[in-house]
């Protein structure tokens, strides 16, 4: 499962990058697909815990899209989501 969904309604995926969780509550729309996950718009993660200042990717059927703007690593490359 690449999405899991929390006791409070969030919707959290695994980000390499940032070695850490991110999530989306009901501003983000989500397929309901949690073997291949589609969320918009894209997530824009600032003050990142353990790997930089910026994170902003897009993830869709399955795959997150790091974008140019990331400060971390994974900046402008696309990766499989791992599990959750």
């Amino acid at each position: 499962m690449k999405v899991r969904r929390t006791l409070d309604g969030l919707q959290i995926w695994w980000c390499d990058g940032c070695k850490t969780h991110h999530w989306a509550d009901a501003r983000w729309n989500f397929d309901g697909n949690v073997e291949s996950p589609t969320f918009s718009p894209s997530f824009l993660v600032r003050n990142t815990p353990n790997q930089g200042d910026v994170c902003h990717s897009y993830v869709r059927d399955g795959q997150v899209q790091y974008l140019n703007d990331t400060t971390h690593a994974l900046k402008g490359q696309t990766l499989p989501l791992k599990d959750v």
